[in-house]
C-alpha cells in the first residue's frame, strides 16, 4: 500500500489478529483449538488460531476454521460471520478483501 510519504505494509499477524477478534463477535460461532474439547471460546491466546490469511497482489483472503453451535442456522451465521470479517478487515487496514471462506469443522451443543 503506497501513500504520498510513503510505504505502509500490514502484517499478516495483523490481519489475522481482526479478523479473529470480529468472528468472536458473532454468537454461536467457537475457535477449534482447546486440547480438551476441540473447540473454546475465543480469546487472547487462541484469537488467532484457525485463521490464515492469503495475501497476493491478484487476490486477498482469509481462511477461517469454526466449531458452531448445534441448533444454529449455519449459513445465516457464517455469512454474518464473513462480512464481520470483511466489514473490520477493510476499514482497520484498507485491505480490499476478495474473499472469506469459513470451514465449520464442527457442531457443538451447547453443555460441551
Amino acid at each position: 500500500m503506497n501513500n504520498s510519504i510513503g510505504i505502509v505494509k500490514i502484517s499478516d499477524d495483523v490481519i489475522t489478529v481482526i479478523a479473529g477478534i470480529a468472528a468472536s463477535e458473532v454468537k454461536g460461532v467457537y475457535p477449534l483449538f482447546n486440547s480438551n474439547s476441540g473447540i473454546d471460546s475465543f480469546n487472547k491466546k487462541n484469537i488467532a488460531k484457525g485463521i490464515k490469511v492469503n495475501l497476493s497482489d491478484n487476490k486477498t483472503s482469509i481462511d477461517i476454521s469454526v466449531a458452531v453451535e448445534y441448533g444454529i442456522k449455519i449459513p445465516s451465521v457464517i455469512r454474518e460471520l464473513q462480512e464481520n470479517v470483511k466489514t473490520q478487515v477493510e476499514m482497520f487496514t484498507g485491505v480490499k478483501m476478495q474473499e472469506i471462506n469459513v470451514f465449520v469443522q464442527k457442531v457443538i451443543s451447547k453443555s460441551e
